[in-house]
């Protein structure tokens, strides 16, 4: 029996792609799709009468519409209880880190398995950052010696003193697993990931996933 429905609203400019999403998000009873749209200014208006729990948003919508960078930035403010997973078919690095910068709680490329984007939808929903493993990685090691994102050292520093376990677990949340993921990757109890992970948030500096994925360039 299920209980709460997790509401979702969508933005795409191609009528193909919003039909094949809603075909794929309605195989699954936790979502309730509250809205679909081609344009933001169709879908602010929605969401300002009833935020959804999940938006799902093309980063590169028609030349008269918004930017992906200002809306999501602007979703961020003014619906900050939406949690927004992008769609677009321009997957790479530099994309999908402004993505996450804007306030972005997911990145998946329009080549997705159908499957696979409703294991990303639901990661959303349960409040983890989804990203495909290769991105994440990719984004992890993109540029060594990266500015930390408050402009000094500090950042780097910290992830020096990460013991390699810490390391590790902290790679495995950057490409997605949940605490109960890794435990069972490498044959530990949940408990000592759990400490394992918040260990190295400490020492990073970060109190969650979403500040940990501001750091993504720093952890080689």
């Amino acid at each position: 029996m299920i209980g709460h429905k997790h509401t979702v609203m969508l933005l795409d400019d191609h009528d193909v792609v919003r039909v094949g999403l809603q075909a794929t998000l309605s195989q699954d009873g936790a979502f309730k799709l509250t809205g679909s749209f081609s344009k933001s200014a169709e879908m602010l208006a929605a969401m300002r009468q009833q935020a959804p729990d999940i938006a799902i948003v093309d980063f590169s919508l028609g030349p008269e519409d918004v930017d992906g960078f200002n809306l999501l930035r602007g979703m961020a403010i003014r619906f900050p209880s939406t949690k927004v997973l992008v769609l677009s078919s321009h997957h790479n690095v530099s994309t999908v880190s402004l993505a996450l910068q804007a306030g972005a709680r997911g990145f998946i490329g329009k080549r997705l398995e159908l499957g696979d984007f409703l294991d990303a939808v639901r990661a959303i929903a349960n409040g983890r950052i989804y990203l495909q493993p290769e991105m994440a990685l990719e984004l992890a090691g993109r540029s060594e010696g990266a500015p930390s994102v408050g402009g000094d050292d500090s950042g780097i520093l910290a992830v020096g003193k990460l013991s390699p376990r810490e390391r590790e677990v902290i790679r495995c949340c950057l490409e997605g697993m949940s605490v109960g993921d890794i435990a069972t990757k490498f044959s530990r109890s949940s408990n000592t990931i759990s400490t394992q992970k918040q260990a190295a948030f400490r020492k990073l500096g970060v109190r969650n996933d979403n500040e940990l994925f501001k750091l993504r360039n720093l952890l080689t």
